[in-house]
Order: C-alpha cells, then structure tokens, then sequence
C-alpha cells in the first residue's frame, strides 16, 4: 500500500448534486413569482456586499427587488449587552458566561417580510430565517474569518452597530458564536442552499438537499476536518518544516486538527468546495457521529477535540490550569469542563512539561508573587511551584482540571482534550508581550480559585504520567492504554502498527478519533463503506455509525495512531 503526505485540504464528494460557483448559478433555481429569499448567516459577514451581488443576479435574470435589512430590528446595542452579559463577569476584560439565550431574544419585534406584487423581497441578517420566508440561503464564512477581522478591530459584533464601539474576540467567542450557532442548527433543515463566502466574488453553494445527503453520507464514514494553523506569541516552526503549512506565518504556534466549534469540512474540488461546519454534521445526525450514548451524555455537543502545540524553536506555553467543573458550569456557563492530555511527538534532549504542584509548594507565596508578576512585571521562578518533567516522545501526560500546567520549548505537543477550548486560566505568562507591545494578560483570580492542590508531590507522576498497559496484542499489532482517570470522561489510547501490520477494531457505538503519530501513515477500512487514508500528523473521525473496521500500516517503518474514545 502507498504512503502519503499530509493534506492541508482534505475533500469529500457532495452527495446527490454539486457544488455551484457564483451568483448567477446560485439564483439560477430561485422561482419565478412573488417571494420571499431570507440572507441568513453570522454577524461578521460582508453583508452589503453579499446583497447587492445577490441583487445583481436577480437583476440580470429579469427579477425585480426590494430589500429588508434585519439588522435594524435588533434590539440597541445596551440592551443586546444587558441580556447577554454575566453580572459576576461583567468587568472581566478576558471571558463571558456561554451565551445561553436565542438569537429571536435579541429582536423586540420582527419587521412584516411580504412579498412584493411582483419580484423579490431580499431580507437578509442574522435571524432572517425567522421571517418564515419562502426560500432559505444561509451565508456563511469560517470563523477564522470573523476571529481574524475582531483581531484588527474591523467588523461588528452581533447587534453591534458603527456608533457602538470596536468588536471584541471576546464576545465574539463567546456569545456571537454560541447564539449564532445553536440558530444555525435549529435552521438548518429548512436552508435551500447554503454559500460559502470565502470569495465574494465567486462564492461556492451547495442546494439544500446536497447538503443535507452529503452530511448523512459523511455520518456513516471515517473522515477529516479541515486543518487550521494559528500564530501565537510563543509559537514554534515544526508545521511549517514538517507539514509544509503556512510556509510564509511568523510560526504555527497551534494547529486545530479537530475543533468541533471551528472545524470545517471542505466539499467538492479543488478550487470549487464549499467549507460546511463540522458542528452543522454532529446537530444534523448525532447519533450516526456520536453514537447514543454519547449523544444521551452530551446531546450535540462533540465532546473531544485535537489540536498541535508547537514550541519547537518558539517559547514555552504559559503556565495554567482549566476550570473545575463546578466553576465551568457556574461561571462560565459549560456543562462539562476541559479535563486534557499532553501527547508529546516531538521533543528534544532538553525539553520539559510543566505539571503538577511541587510537594514543598507554598500555595499563598505562588498566589502573592504571581499577582505581583502581573501588576509590576516582576519575573516569578515558576520552578519554585509547579514541578518540572523531562518531555520525552510517546509519552502522555494527564491533565486534570485545576491542575497547573503548559509545555516547554522544543515541543509538539498532541493535545487530546474535552473540547471546552476558551478557558485557559493562566497563573503566569513569562512576561510576555502581545503585537501591540502590552503585557499578554494572565487571570490570576480565577487561577487560583480552580487551581487542584491535590495534584501534588510525587502523586503527579504517580497518577498523571502513567505508563502504557497493553490491553489487546495480536501477531502484527498491539493497542496500549495510555491513560484514564475517573474523573476524566475519555481515555486515550495507541496502536501500534509492525510494517503492513492489522488492527481489527470496532466503534462499538461510540466515535473514535485517530492520529498517526510515528511512522508513514495507516489506511482505515470500515468492514462496510468507503476506506480512508491517514498520513503522518492527520487526524481522522470515524463515526459510532461505522461500526467494524481494520487498521493497515503503510510503508516499511513501524507506524503508531493514537485513539481517543468516550468512555
């Protein structure tokens, strides 16, 4: 069997049509008589460019028009605050509580949406599904689009209007997204077709049926999300030597390989895809993708998520911990907290994790000398606290919640992580700078009210850096536990492939999620459906609903994927 590199744009065929580039496709199916075509989508959209590209193509079809911006029927902005706004968070300049509201909450009352007596009404803006219109298009772009735009302060906010000061990433993240996200799904089902805006100019649309098959379709079978690789102030080189992503980056400090809140998967072609939210295919069949019990644990919510953490040649992460359950759920409004694990690819002779208390640590001095390092910049020796552990390749470290950690210099890092992705409570920071030359913010307050001073002394290595315990060896392939804990709700576990090795393996009602972590890549077969290849470093779903398959290796070196599964 052939090996392969790394795919930076995985693709799948759409099912039952095909993918539409441009307008003039995209109106080509619209009907003749009066109607209502409702624009729905996220806030941070080229709206008027989008409309009058739409109206446009009407035009040169022979339709006439008349447009309703929604946006005008939102609430003001103080009033779109108020409601979506946590009083214990409300000075807080980093986090907000999980939105929980509806998007129709934010509107006192919808605007009449008539047909013309003859032609079109475009409404269009957050929310226009509500309108009950005649026709659906839901417009959509990436969220590493909106998250790039809120970052040069361009854009607004979701209600936010021009008078109404700078967008922010952090109501962006945090309540843009969830309201946007959970209207998204609810609506889904009723979308005629759905455009991606990545350009304007040529948007790519698939019509709703499409959609809605080729997401059924990829419910049932193994599949990857489309790869995202961030810069970051600490960030390292190893992506961009290795996997040959974003040569031309200062680094690609994190790079999401499945991040259910902003992972996409790309449909169609090269040059002609269109990017659907892997979210959308969870909400549309979370039974096939989670299985039940997992959706009965965690409705449609996909619980685990993978990601890079490259140091190598970068600086070391900051020292943190992620919230306690209780404070997940209370403050910051998560049903489940982020529980992680450090899967270590790559590290060098020198290279260290940050994890666990020191036994002799002096947990009131670490609070006064951390908030001092905030508010006067005074270096804390970060070594008189939190303990110290070689990095050493293949080796996973458990991350509890309230347990202080971060990776050192040199490192790639395989996180394996409950999804919950915002909440990284930094203890210290190292002093480090942002692009505007401010001191990078750390959150000592909520830090130390999560921080686990159980995690501590010599039970860290004990509990936390546990050893691989073989659980299933064949002739040509053996799976290792590499680490549980009780309170954690998944396990992650490695197998280990000989050359041309098979692993004989089964969802068994719960989804796997596989990396190749050593090695020229292995090939997945489902005992039904379509087979999936996996290169060195790519991440792969496969969904409860595919049931029985087999894992080949590929090339002549031994090659080694690492499993997460609910428990």
């Amino acid at each position: 069997m052939a090996t392969r590199r790394y795919e930076p744009d995985p693709r799948y065929a759409p099912v039952g049509g095909e993918v539409c580039a441009g307008w003039d496709g995209a109106v080509a199916d619209l009907p003749d008589g009066p109607y209502v075509l409702a624009l729905d989508g996220p806030a941070l959209l080229p709206w008027e460019r989008a409309v009058d590209e739409v109206c446009a193509a009407l035009h040169r079809r022979g339709s006439a028009f008349e447009r309703l911006d929604l946006r005008d029927s939102l609430v003001p902005w103080p009033d779109v605050v108020a409601a979506t706004t946590s009083p214990a968070l409300a000075d807080d300049p980093d986090f907000e509580r999980l939105a929980g509201r509806e998007l129709r909450e934010l509107f006192a009352e919808l605007p009449p949406a008539r047909p013309p007596a003859s032609g079109v009404l475009v409404a269009y803006g957050p929310g226009a599904a509500l309108l009950s219109p005649d026709r659906l298009w839901w417009l959509d772009l990436p969220k590493r689009f909106a998250e790039a735009e809120v970052s040069a302060g361009r854009g607004h906010n979701l209600g936010q209007r021009s008078a109404d000061g700078p967008p922010t990433t952090r109501r962006l993240f945090y309540v843009d997204w969830p309201l946007t996200d959970r209207h998204r799904d609810a609506v889904a089902a009723q979308v005629h077709r759905w455009v991606d805006l990545q350009d304007p100019d040529r948007p790519t649309s698939l019509d709703g049926a499409t959609l809605r098959a080729t997401m059924r379709d990829l419910a049932g079978r193994p599949f990857r999300t489309r790869p995202t690789f961030n810069t970051t102030p600490w960030g390292g080189h190893w992506a961009q030597r290795r996997l040959g992503v974003n040569p031309d980056a200062p680094n690609t400090a994190l790079g999401y390989e499945l991040i259910a809140p902003e992972s996409g998967v790309l449909v169609g072609s090269v040059g002609d895809a269109v990017e659907v939210p892997f979210q959308l295919v969870v909400a549309a069949h979370p039974t096939e993708v989670l299985g039940p019990d997992v959706h009965d644990m965690f409705g449609t919510s996909f619980p685990v998520r993978f990601d890079y953490l490259d140091t190598v040649d970068g600086g070391p992460l900051s020292v943190h911990c992620h919230p306690q359950a209780d404070y997940m759920a209370e403050v910051f409004g998560w049903p489940y907290t982020q529980h992680e694990t450090y899967y270590v690819m790559v590290a060098g002779p020198q290279s260290r994790v940050f994890l666990g208390l020191r036994e002799d640590a002096d947990v009131a001095g670490f609070r006064r000398w951390a908030a001092e390092a905030e508010a006067q910049g005074v270096p804390l020796d970060i070594e008189r606290f939190v303990q110290v552990h070689p990095a050493e390749p293949h080796q996973l470290f458990l991350i509890p919640a309230g347990t202080p950690h971060g990776s050192g210099v040199g490192n790639v890092v395989l996180e394996v992580s409950a999804t919950p992705y915002l909440y990284s409570l930094r203890f210290y920071d190292w002093l480090r700078r942002d692009a505007a030359g401010g001191q990078r913010p750390v959150h000592v307050g909520h830090a130390f009210r999560n921080l686990d001073p159980a995690r501590t002394g010599a039970a860290v290595r004990r509990d936390l850096v546990p050893p691989p315990q073989t659980v299933h060896a064949g002739e040509t392939a053996r799976e290792e536990l590499l680490g549980s804990l009780p309170e954690m709700f998944f396990e992650v576990r490695r197998v280990d492939l000989d050359p041309g090795g098979v692993f004989d393996d089964d969802t068994a009602g719960r989804f796997h999620i596989l990396t190749v972590v050593e090695g020229d890549g292995v090939r997945v077969e489902p005992v039904a459906g379509a087979g999936h290849g996996l290169a060195y470093a790519e991440t792969l779903v496969v969904p409860a609903a595919v049931g029985g398959y087999r894992l080949h290796g590929l090339g002549d070196e031994r090659a080694r994927a690492v499993k997460a599964v609910v428990r």
